[in-house]
């Protein structure tokens, strides 16, 4: 058994000694940090769930390591309000607290959205995967990320079918890069903008009547994996509070061993 440490005893801090290799190391920090945290909402306040946190700092060329502890301690400061507001603050305390030029963060969560059905109005809760990505040091930059799921209907299968049309679920991952000029862009809106543009939204509760009217939704918009992409493109286009996103949309397609896939890609720059 080790002997406890007494409160005069000092301890030799290894990360603060030099070392002689003098090579800089761009990120290091801690990743798959689990922590509980509080997410603002757009309309309902702040949400409690669970994110997968990735915090990391540069390292100068003569310190032979970083304090892995004090990510947490920083982490454990500002874990009940995270935003695009307030990550800027937590960016600044761990550079501060490591002596570090640059900080990052990356952290995914699922944020859940009470969703009504169409035509019976009943309610249930939707969970998305969403998360944030910054830095903040030499460049500071920030965006939001959405992983939607849709129905989507192949316009060719209903164009030479007697009837009928096959669909599938497709995915769509946004990375958006808000405008850090224009107003607060949150997630609910995003994951709304993608919504629309899919053949149908999915939904957590649909009783018979919701059922036949989604489906028939569906119907009367078909959506190749190249349409929905653009479809989405179309909508942050026209969104002055994003500047810059990445779209890909991936449609587990239904009657083929092969998924299908489309990427864009865009600045207003």
């Amino acid at each position: 058994m080790s002997k406890p440490i007494l409160p005069d005893q000092i301890l030799v801090d290894i990360q603060a000694t030099e070392d002689e290799r003098r090579i800089p190391i761009d990120r290091v920090g801690v990743r798959k940090v689990k922590y509980p945290l509080e997410v603002r909402e757009r309309d309902n306040g702040p949400q409690k769930t669970v994110g997968e946190f990735s915090l990391t700092v540069d390292l100068p060329q003569e310190f032979k390591g970083t304090h892995m502890s004090r990510f947490l301690e920083v982490l454990s400061v500002h874990n009940h309000d995270l935003s695009a507001e307030t990550i800027p603050h937590i960016l600044v305390r761990l550079k501060e607290k490591l002596h570090a030029k640059t900080a990052h963060l990356d952290v995914t969560f699922t944020l859940f959205k009470e969703k009504a059905a169409p035509v019976t109005g009943k309610k249930g809760m939707m969970g998305y995967e969403c998360g944030f990505t910054a830095s903040g040091g030499i460049e500071n930059e920030l965006s939001l990320k959405v992983v939607v799921p849709v129905a989507t209907l192949c316009p060719c299968s209903k164009e030479i079918s007697d009837y009928g049309a096959h669909n599938q679920r497709g995915y769509v991952t946004a990375v958006v890069w808000p405008d850090p000029s224009g107003a607060t862009l949150w997630l609910e809106d995003l994951i709304e903008l993608i919504e629309s543009a899919a053949s149908s939204p999915l939904y957590p509760l649909l009783k018979r009547p919701d059922e036949k009217y989604v489906t028939e939704q569906a119907y009367e918009n078909p959506r190749f994996v190249e349409d929905m992409v653009r479809e989405v493109s179309v909508r942050f286009d026209a969104d002055k509070r994003v500047a810059r996103y990445r779209i890909e949309v991936e449609n587990h397609e239904s009657i083929h061993d092969h998924n299908a896939y489309a990427l864009v890609e865009r600045s207003r720059n």
